[in-house]
């Protein structure tokens, strides 16, 4: 998951203790078959797909191991060719040596140093990005009616360069928060009032969280994005033509002349109190050059088809992203990405909760549709691009079942599913997971935001309810603390090369994962009415069909 690292910063916190649970008896109609999931996984998280990186040979491999399984249950294809959906993906790479920024206050030039002083992406839009022009202060640069919030009243940014703080109030909700202030969302309230270019500053606050001297690890990451039928770049804003994150010091550069200080700013950042936008004196002027490239990715997509003649036009969509990260930038010998965990567990427990669907004697009332989506470790952009371009009508899919990174280490005795508070899929999970002698927990951190993070928000960007599924903290066994479990994966392996198949599985955890799993997504697709959102939900008013 792309930002499932930030459960890391929980680490040193984690309080959270496992306890005794009596033996439970699961009424479930479905007995997975835990070799079935072993044998998935550890093809999946073998060195020969090379870590299944986007677009790469190994990650094609494991789409054709996915599809052939998907032909074996009897699943009907439901690509766009055969069970492939094609992703055109555009791959753009920063010419390291090629950035340069400077500031002009009257007759003095200020020069910063690329990546010391500043980072920059790559652009998806243009090979070679320039600009030049007056810049406006927009604090936090989030427009948010609902919450009677909004960055630019009063400011004129047309043709201008907007300076913003990273992250968001400390007083907005964390779910409703992480998609307010969001990369995309800020970039578009810039470009909706015709800003040219967008450059954030590094906060106190920020800073705790991910320091400015980490970002360096990833300039010499690609982006990355699906590109419609006319061949552009899906989810980019062409009015933005160049962008830069500042370190605190060259932030304060840039305030020494302004009306405000930046640390009276600061100051008001932690009392929560939002600053008023303003004008900055000088010019800036941004260049860069980026490398584009173009590949194709393919989702994977079968079905079970519904038996009611009415509701079998309905669809519950189960989701899991098949690719990791590939390579490793390192010296050690083995420098593969296997993702056993992340996603390959997730992979093979949808798998045969796929097998199971396609034995049921008494087949759902809705049609279940498996989706293996590509992309996620690049922006969720697999997941993003069917949501959008869906294969059956937009409007049939009626809820969502994503399965991301379950750790199977420990065995668990409840289960957590991020985003079942915005909609009445809490109730029928809760049913669901009952069913298979396990208890639902509500979310441990709620505020991570983990619900606008993995490939179900996609869904959710759609209109369409969803939940997050992995295992819960709790262990069955009394020596077993599943939250240190939990922590020492994301500590040890997670986007690391140990994410391979040496970990130490319980293979009943799996077992007991693809039952709950196989319980929800059946509930789902039998019960009278379809999933709902929450009345006056955020997400509900924002995104509802």
């Amino acid at each position: 998951m792309i930002r499932k690292m930030i459960f890391c910063s929980l680490l040193a916190v984690m309080t959270l203790k496992a306890f005794a649970q009596s033996e439970v008896t699961t009424s479930s109609q479905f007995s997975p078959d835990t070799n079935r999931i072993k044998s998935h996984l550890f093809f999946l998280a073998d060195d020969l797909l090379e870590g299944r990186d986007t677009g790469s040979r190994g990650h094609d491999i494991a789409t054709l191991y996915i599809a052939t399984e998907f032909a074996k249950y009897g699943l009907t294809p439901m690509g766009t060719e055969g069970y492939f959906q094609q992703v055109p993906f555009r791959k753009a790479s920063l010419i390291q040596d090629s950035p340069k920024l400077a500031f002009q206050f009257g007759d003095d030039t200020v020069t910063l140093d690329y990546p010391k002083d500043y980072i920059t992406s790559p652009d998806l839009l243009a090979t070679t990005s320039s600009l030049k022009g007056e810049m406006v202060f927009a604090g936090y640069g989030i427009v948010a009616d609902e919450l009677n919030h909004n960055d630019y009243k009063n400011l004129d940014v047309s043709g201008k360069v907007v300076v913003i703080l990273s992250g968001k109030p400390l007083s907005f909700p964390s779910e409703e928060g992480a998609h307010l202030a969001s990369g995309y969302q800020k970039n578009k309230y810039a470009a909706e009032r015709g800003a040219i270019g967008v450059i954030t500053l590094s906060t106190p606050i920020r800073e705790k969280v991910r320091p400015y001297q980490s970002l360096l690890n990833y300039i010499h990451t690609p982006r990355m994005a699906w590109l419609d039928s006319n061949g552009e770049p899906a989810n980019t804003f062409a009015q933005i033509k160049n962008s830069a994150y500042l370190s605190r010091p060259a932030a304060e550069t840039l305030f020494a002349h302004a009306p405000q200080s930046l640390e009276s700013i600061y100051h008001l950042l932690e009392e929560d109190k939002v600053p008023e936008g303003f004008d900055l004196p000088g010019t800036v002027e941004m260049s860069k050059q980026s490398l584009h490239s173009q590949i194709s990715s393919p989702n994977v997509v079968g079905m079970i088809e519904g038996t009611d003649p009415v509701l079998k036009n309905e669809y519950v969509v189960f989701s899991a992203h098949s690719d990791h990260i590939g390579f490793a930038k390192t010296v050690k010998k083995d420098n593969i990405n296997n993702g056993a965990m992340d996603n390959a567990s997730g992979t093979a427990v949808m798998l045969e909760t796929a097998r199971l669907f396609s034995g049921l004697a008494e087949k759902p009332k809705r049609s279940v549709l498996f989706v293996s989506v590509t992309g996620e470790e690049k922006g969720l952009l697999g997941a993003d691009y069917f949501a959008r371009n869906p294969t059956v009508p937009l409007k049939s899919m009626v809820a969502n079942v994503n399965l991301d990174m379950p750790i199977l280490t420990y065995p668990f005795a409840d289960v957590i599913a991020f985003g079942a508070s915005h909609s009445d899929m809490k109730a029928s999970v809760e049913k669901a997971a009952g069913n298979a002698g396990i208890t639902l927990s509500p979310d441990p951190w709620p505020q991570q935001a983990l619900f606008t993070r993995s490939d179900h928000y996609a869904f959710v960007k759609q209109g369409i309810p969803a939940v997050f599924m992995v295992p819960g903290l709790t262990s069955k066994d009394p020596n077993i603390d599943g939250g240190k479990a939990f922590g020492q994966f994301l500590a040890t392996h997670y986007h690391k090369p140990s994410d391979d198949t040496s970990q130490p599985f319980n293979w009943d955890a799996a077992k007991t994962f693809t039952e709950v799993n196989a319980e929800i997504g059946y509930t789902l697709a039998t019960q009278e009415k379809a999933p709902k959102w929450n009345e006056g939900d955020f997400f509900g008013n924002t995104f509802g069909q």
